[in-house]
């Protein structure tokens, strides 16, 4: 009743969409706009070896790191400080070329990680939205699998037992129709409303992001570059992939 079978492209929120889609041996798009997806993209387009890593950063994700000889990301602010890339997207430039590093993320990590044994996992956000589209309908067209975009959504801090503690973000669900607007085949009606939401906001989606609650959070804390960086539609040409345990370029 609700795999959105028989359409071809679906949308499925967060870290049980995921891994519903792998279940399905589905092509899983993860889109976490701010940030997870948008600096995997960026760092991919720098020529950047990544390596998604469930949070925390912590002795375990350090020890990780060391075994393949790459360098753990710190957090925003410790990274600021440090000169080092980090989760935000504009951390990275061609400085990073051929570097190895692991990257810790709440949302959009723990998706890919849950979504690893889809018959491909690749990363999608605004900035990559319609090169994207155009390498999952290529694959489809290989594979016969279904589509599934994934946008990962936020977490509600403090909440209260039994609450659902998912908070759907509007970024990723404009990253998400963004792709879903170029997909090719029949669309379940969740992955046409998501569409809908797109292009309805398409000629907004700067200010949509800037203000939206994600988009405040992160200015709140000194990051709007990253706002404005994750904002911009189809700036690279880029489609990570998830190769083994590090995402590279598919193209």
């Amino acid at each position: 009743m609700f795999d959105q079978e028989p359409f071809l492209v679906k949308v499925e929120w967060g870290k049980r969409g995921a891994r519903e889609a792998a279940e399905r041996g589905d092509i899983a798009i993860v889109v976490d706009v701010l940030s997870f997806s948008s600096t995997i993209v960026t760092a991919i387009h720098h020529h950047a070896i990544v390596y998604p890593y469930p949070p925390p950063i912590n002795e375990q994700a350090a020890a990780y790191a060391d075994e393949i000889g790459a360098e753990l990301l710190l957090g925003r602010a410790e990274a600021a400080r440090a000169g080092r890339p980090s989760l935000s997207p504009v951390s990275f430039g061609p400085r990073d070329a051929e570097k190895k590093y692991v990257l810790c993320s709440l949302n959009g990590g723990a998706c890919s990680r849950l979504a690893a044994g889809a018959s491909a996992l690749l990363v999608g956000s605004l900035l990559n939205a319609t090169a994207a589209a155009k390498y999952a309908n290529s694959l489809q067209r290989k594979t016969g699998a279904s589509i599934t975009v994934v946008p990962c959504g936020e977490y509600w801090q403090g909440g209260r037992d039994g609450e659902n503690d998912l908070r759907p973000g509007i970024e990723d669900y404009l990253g998400a129709g963004a792709i879903i607007s170029g997909l090719a085949g029949s669309k379940s009606p969740e992955a046409l409303v998501c569409e809908g939401a797109f292009r309805e906001g398409r000629d907004r989606i700067a200010d949509l992001i800037w203000d939206c609650g994600s988009g405040r959070e992160l200015r709140e804390k000194g990051f709007a570059e990253d706002v404005r960086h994750c904002a911009r539609l189809d700036m690279y040409q880029e489609v990570p992939i998830l190769d083994r345990n590090h995402f590279r370029d598919a193209l």
